[in-house]
């Protein structure tokens, strides 16, 4: 199943994404990556959504969004997390 890719530890896989956040020329304040997850192929990174006080999304949260899925489709390619 994970023939092409490297194992590596949820602790070092969050500080390789985070440091890849903080590099993105989209990066804003507060964006952080504080849990990642195997599903199948596929790594899947959560942190803060930024909601509004009644729980719907803001403008931070698309941007969230869209760099936790930047970071799936970047590092699924290369790593897959150890047992």
């Amino acid at each position: 199943m994970h023939e092409n890719t490297s194992a590596i530890s949820h602790e070092a896989l969050l500080v390789e994404a985070n440091k890849v956040i903080r590099e993105h020329e989209d990066y804003m304040h507060g964006m952080l990556a504080t849990e990642v997850e195997q599903k199948g192929n596929v790594l899947v990174f959560r942190g803060e959504f930024f909601m509004d006080d009644d729980g719907l999304p803001t403008r931070k949260t698309t941007a969230v969004f869209n760099m936790f899925k930047h970071l799936a489709h970047v590092f699924s390619e290369k790593y897959h997390l150890e047992d």
